[in-house]
């Protein structure tokens, strides 16, 4: 089993940043791809960004590229997403995920992939 609890969301104003923070326990955090994904109300829970395990490979959506960036920190145990140049549009509950594949450099971008889910944290972006 692996627990993930997320934190620093928050209410920000369009153009500010936020960091979040997802810290990991119960198993070897470097054999694990992890992931961020966002869910908006009446929304289908998307992907954003995603790095395999102890390869370093990351993966971005469209719509994040460029301004947020996934880091990991597998002394802490601890994932983050760095959200820049926010935008009304990202609004939603963040969630970390973690997948056990094979290989130190396979990440997925499907929410079907993961299968240790935190219990999200909520970003909303005001004009």
């Amino acid at each position: 089993q692996v627990q993930l609890v997320e934190s620093g969301g928050g209410l920000v104003q369009a153009g500010a940043s936020l960091r979040l923070s997802c810290a990991a326990s119960g198993r070897t955090f470097s054999n694990y791809a992890m992931g961020w994904f966002r869910q908006a109300p009446g929304k289908e829970r998307e992907f954003v960004a995603a790095r395999s395990g102890s390869g370093g490979i990351t993966t971005y959506a469209d719509s994040v590229k460029g301004r947020f960036t996934i880091s990991r920190d597998s002394y802490k145990s601890t994932l983050y997403l760095q959200m820049n140049s926010l935008k009304l549009e990202d609004t939603a509950v963040y969630y970390c995920a973690a997948a056990l594949f094979p290989g130190p450099f396979t990440v997925g971008r499907a929410v079907r992939e993961y299968d240790y889910w935190g219990q999200g944290t909520q970003v909303t972006v005001s004009s």
